[in-house]
């Protein structure tokens, strides 16, 4: 073996180590005291409700200018917030997680978990395992092969999917909040005798 060879342990443990850096070398959020807004109905009308059809950009521009630079990395560019830095991260609030792009229901609270990743974590779909929410693709990025999903409606990156989540699916969606809003399930009103 000559003197600049790597034996195949130091090779894998190379490879491993740049699978690392890679994945550690995620999207920083930029700086300011909210770099996931816009929040605004009218910056951002996906944040109110679902959109109609003609109202879904068609355009990286016109993206750009509704989504926030962290969004808009994460949701159109297949971006990853850093670890444990994500608003929804540790909400334990019951409501309905949307697509921040174009408003699509995604995941219910009631599928939330923490699963000590730093990102949040679903068993499944607002409308179940290979429903018709969310879509799943083959990503073969950072030297890996993972499970990438995707709203299924207007293509927004959300993250991946993994099979180490609890029962009853065995599933876990690891979800970037840059890619989802959140509407806190409203309290029922009073109730008449």
């Amino acid at each position: 073996m000559s003197r600049h060879a790597l034996s195949r342990p130091a090779t894998l443990a190379c490879g491993a180590a740049t699978a690392l850096l890679l994945a550690a070398a995620t999207i920083a959020a930029p700086p300011g005291p909210t770099p996931m807004e816009p929040a605004d109905p009218a910056i951002n009308p996906a944040v109110a409700g679902r959109l109609a059809d003609d109202d879904l950009p068609k355009t990286d521009e016109e993206w750009r200018r509704r989504l926030s630079p962290l969004q808009f990395e994460v949701a159109r560019k297949k971006g990853t917030e850093r670890a444990f830095t994500g608003k929804y991260t540790d909400t334990e609030t019951p409501g309905t997680y949307r697509c921040i792009c174009c408003g699509e229901p995604l995941f219910s609270s009631g599928e939330k978990f923490h699963s000590g990743c730093g990102w949040p974590s679903f068993n499944a779909p607002i409308d179940g395992v290979k429903g018709k929410t969310v879509a799943e693709h083959e990503d073969r990025s950072h030297f890996m092969i993972r499970t990438e999903v995707t709203c299924r409606r207007c293509g927004a990156h959300l993250g991946h999917v993994f099979n180490d989540g609890p029962p009853p699916t065995g599933l876990r969606y690891c979800i970037n909040s840059a890619s989802i809003t959140f509407d806190p399930k409203k309290p029922a009103g009073p109730t008449k005798p």
